[in-house]
């Protein structure tokens, strides 16, 4: 194989990648209002900033208490983002849409951005 055909195979193999998968928990406590408000929230923001490339856990701290200590969980509701590497965590109702993408690694953009 060529050095020029050599570049072109990488090219082509990277670009076919399928894009990742984000591995998200989310830790909620209950069925209050804070808590479907998050729900609801990261839902919506998967739904059009990850469209099939998520995966959401939820998880009630009521019924799993052991999932607190287990992550590490100090607050809730909290989404945990497993993969991609490295772990990240968003404390709150997750109604910050920027904040949120910047916490997933998502590319952020200001109402007006093209």
């Amino acid at each position: 194989m060529a050095s020029g055909d050599t570049a072109d195979f990488w090219e082509k193999a990277l670009a076919d990648d399928p894009p990742e998968t984000y591995v998200l928990r989310l830790y909620v406590v209950g069925n209050s209002p804070r808590s479907r408000r998050a729900i609801r929230n990261v839902r919506r923001l998967c739904d059009e900033h990850l469209a099939g490339r998520y995966d959401l856990e939820v998880h009630d701290l009521n019924q799993e208490p052991w999932l607190a200590r287990d992550a590490q969980i100090i607050a809730a509701p909290t989404l945990v983002r497993e993969r991609p590497l490295p772990v990240q965590r968003i404390i709150g109702s997750l109604s910050g849409v920027q904040r949120v993408l910047v916490g997933l690694g998502l590319p952020s953009h200001e109402p007006g951005d093209p």
